[in-house]
């Protein structure tokens, strides 16, 4: 019986030992080898999972730009530069310069520029509203007001102002994630590149109907006359869909096209006031 019993234990011992062996075996065949620099490099990002980079997360990030032979078109907008230089010197590679960006709200539709048309009694969300109708006011196009981008944002770089009705961008505190950007429904927010001082020179409109219904349903709409274009000397303006845009990454800031609007879509912001000339008197004739 002893014996069976023995037989029985050193049988199953050895079917144990081969099966782990040849677990072994197919674990080596099949293992799969992560670079140890991901770990370093995911270490050096902010950690915030945002997106902002174009990834679900820092981790993901990290695998893409240790794997990629450059840094094209990978770039990290919450840790900015300072980031990007301690991920160079990590993968022993260097560093391109990349402009920092912040979120613009492109939309001047206050209650004094765009008059109230109906009232909505619904869902406090901008998407749901702006798959259900046109909005409360006359435009189609602008902001909804109930703070969907504003919700998405997790750097407290926007508020609702209950003045204007308008979402409003802390440029000190936007990191260029494109949250906000994502969570428009009416794509009226955008990513500029960030000047100095943060100044800004763009059009805050984004209605593409024709000149009289888009001033009929905003006062300080764009009507695409195009008087902004022909004064740019840089080549920073284009007209499409009965719209004018200002390329940031070739506006020098010179604000001509701002005194040439008719309607005052176009802004500048933070930039000193305007120099006026002063009067000369006429100079008396001699008697």
């Amino acid at each position: 019986m002893s014996s069976v019993v023995l037989i029985t234990i050193i049988s199953l011992s050895l079917l144990g030992i081969i099966a782990a062996l040849i677990l072994y075996f197919v674990a080596q065949k099949f293992k799969v080898y992560e670079d140890p620099r991901i770990d370093k490099v995911e270490e050096a990002l902010p950690g915030a999972n945002c997106g902002g980079c174009g990834f679900a997360g820092c981790r993901n990030f990290a695998e893409a730009i240790v794997k990629s032979e450059t840094f094209e078109g990978l770039n990290c907008p919450v840790g900015g530069a300072e980031t990007m230089a301690r991920v160079a010197k990590i993968l022993g590679r260097e560093a391109p310069e990349v402009e920092p960006r912040v979120a613009v709200v492109r939309c001047n539709g206050t209650p004094e520029n765009r008059k109230r048309t109906s009232y909505y009694d619904g869902a406090t969300n901008c998407t749901i509203v702006h798959n259900l109708y046109g909005g409360e006011t006359g435009c189609p196009y602008g902001c909804l007001g109930l703070g969907e981008c504003v919700e998405a944002c997790d750097f407290d770089a926007m508020y609702m102002d209950n003045k204007t009705g308008l979402p409003v961008v802390i440029d000190d505190k936007c990191v260029a994630c494109g949250a906000c950007v994502k969570a428009c429904p009416r794509n009226i927010i955008e990513l500029r590149k960030k000047a100095k001082k943060d100044r800004k020179i763009y059009v805050s409109c984004v209605n593409q109907d024709k000149g009289g219904p888009a001033r009929k349903a905003c006062k300080v709409a764009c009507i695409g006359c195009g008087k902004c274009e022909k004064v740019c000397d840089y080549d920073a303006i284009t007209i499409e869909n009965n719209l004018a845009f200002i390329d940031s990454d070739k506006c020098k800031l010179c604000r001509k096209c701002v005194s040439e609007c008719p309607t005052g879509a176009i802004l500048e912001l933070n930039f000193p006031p305007r120099k006026t000339a002063e009067k000369k008197e006429p100079e008396k004739a001699e008697a």
